[in-house]
């Protein structure tokens, strides 16, 4: 009797955990170096709210820019990502120069104080692919 308790708690667990990643999709994850980064001209060129893929930013918005070697491993224009110790979900609608590599780059509006304090960390993030765009009508 107590071992098909155990062999039962052992599972529940099991699929409890396992349900977590992969029922929110979230399932991939990675420790990658965070800054942050704000829509002012002097950080982005002469259209500051213009992102890499031709989104618009305004404050407010959870985004992230990503270095362009995480592309490959997922991490595409309209990714969901956590970021541990951060509340909510961020999109992923901006691309960093080439020359960065295993980092994000975290969106601050137009509070440059704030991103001068979060500074540079290390962090894990965990993410879920871009749903798939629906076809047009034809």
């Amino acid at each position: 009797m107590r071992a098909a308790r155990v062999t039962l708690a052992l599972a529940v667990c099991a699929a409890l955990s396992a349900g977590c990643a992969t029922s929110s999709g979230f399932d991939r994850s990675l420790v990658v170096t965070a800054t942050a980064y704000n829509s002012v001209r002097s950080q982005t060129g002469p259209s500051p709210t213009l992102a890499a893929w031709g989104d618009r930013l305004a404050p407010g918005m959870r985004a992230i820019a990503v270095s362009r070697d995480l592309e490959a491993l997922g991490l595409t224009r309209g990714a969901r990502v956590r970021i541990e110790g951060f509340r909510g979900e961020y999109t992923v609608l901006d691309r960093m120069a080439k020359r960065w590599k295993r980092r994000i780059d975290i969106y601050m509006g137009v509070d440059v104080e704030a991103a001068r304090r979060f500074g540079r960390r290390e962090l894990r993030i965990h993410w879920a692919p871009p749903k798939p765009q629906r076809a047009g009508w034809f």
